[in-house]
């Protein structure tokens, strides 16, 4: 049984982030033998006890989702709810105990203080146990709905946040770095479904550091399940701005072209909106005079979900999906390959407009679009050498 939570604020909409939900649901699900319902206030699954492990391991990545639960449906008869109460409990090591009883079917005979009293008792005069409302051993949830009883003792916690999907799509810059992988994994627990782009210069990056890069999307493609990685040929790009710009504005002018770049293919991916892993005053291109000067080049929106976040607070988040230990192999990608030794802090628009005249960066960018490599299938294991 699949619980809402934040989905359940969502009044006139709701329906539609249900169905969005579901038919995501049934993606992730897609290899497995189910039968699934949904109502305005439940999900549904109903398949064989050998994948209940598996499926409630997927589903924990499903966004949309508040909690998971593996219950028995019974009739809406208090004998046989009770009969089932024993045999489940049966399996259960405990001495303390709680009952909390929902009778969303206010047809059913008993209220539901009255129904907590009775399966209580029994619970009392059958196990050598006591209750206890405050911290017990666990407690026992007893669904009273139209359609039958729901009886459960464990809720396992989801990811919560919208149904990916429900917001649009977004173009995920990603590098191989901590910050950018975090920035999709958040954008996506807001219902944005996600691509990402990745800037590779051969022979100055090496092959390990665009697996790398695969290798990360396919870990937050758990979340997902519909990501692409589309390959951006950059090597003509930054050697030409290693011969034209001054060292110091080098990483400024690269990332705007960066920028028009994800822009001009953003819209041929039909997005609705950049992302990127910038943090406020973390490198020298993303003070908040840089951000602006780069930010200038484009009119698209750009989304920084870790923007305002500390180091340490970006890891924390990385660790808990598993990208960290990716994130942090030394393999170096197109953004610190020509880092200067002191890269401007404080640039200004006229300097890079001026720079920006001493070569063709429109047919730079043209030739970077026309090559672009997609990688679709990110479920393989040429990744694992680099762990």
């Amino acid at each position: 049984m699949i619980k809402y939570g934040e989905l359940t604020t969502k009044k006139d909409n709701r329906s539609f982030f249900i169905k969005k939900l579901v038919s995501n649901i049934k993606n992730v699900l897609k290899d497995y033998d189910f039968e699934i319902k949904y109502d305005r206030v439940r999900t549904y699954i109903y398949t064989n006890n050998n994948y209940i492990d598996e499926i409630t391991k997927k589903l924990t990545k499903v966004f949309g989702i508040h909690s998971i639960v593996i219950c028995h449906k019974v009739n809406n008869n208090t004998d046989e709810i009770k009969e089932n109460v024993i045999k489940i409990l049966k399996e259960i090591k405990f001495n303390t105990f709680k009952v909390e009883t929902k009778r969303a079917n206010k047809s059913f005979e008993i209220h539901t203080m009255d129904f907590n009293n009775i399966i209580g008792s029994l619970v009392l005069k059958t196990f050598d146990c006591k209750v206890d409302v405050h911290n017990p051993d666990f407690v026992l949830h007893i669904e009273i709905r139209d359609d039958g009883t729901y009886i459960y003792t464990n809720e396992i916690k989801g990811s919560g946040g919208y149904p990916v999907g429900i917001q649009g799509k977004g173009l995920l810059m990603l590098s191989g770095g901590i910050d950018s992988p975090v920035a999709g994994y958040l954008a996506l627990k807001r219902g944005v479904d996600i691509d990402c782009l990745y800037f590779e210069s051969p022979p100055h990056t090496s092959l390990e550091a665009k697996n790398k890069v695969i290798k990360l999307a396919s870990i937050i493609n758990d979340y997902s399940g519909n990501i692409k990685v589309h390959v951006v040929p950059f090597t003509k790009v930054q050697e030409t701005i290693y011969k034209m710009v001054p060292p110091n504005y080098m990483i400024t002018i690269m990332r705007r072209i960066m920028y028009r770049i994800s822009e001009k293919y953003a819209k041929k991916l039909k997005c609705d909106i950049l992302i990127n892993g910038e943090s406020i005053g973390q490198v020298a291109s993303q003070t908040i005079t840089s951000m602006s000067v780069i930010n200038n080049v484009t009119n698209m929106p750009v989304i920084r979900p870790v923007a305002c976040m500390d180091k340490l607070e970006i890891i924390d988040i990385a660790n808990k999906i598993n990208t960290y230990e990716t994130s942090v192999l030394p393999f170096e990608d197109c953004c610190t390959i020509f880092v200067p030794r002191h890269p401007i802090i404080n640039p200004k628009l006229d300097k890079c407009l001026d720079y920006e005249k001493r070569f063709d960066f429109e047919s730079l960018i043209d030739k970077c679009i026309e090559n672009i490599e997609v990688v679709k299938d990110l479920n393989f294991n040429k990744f694992e050498d680099l762990l």
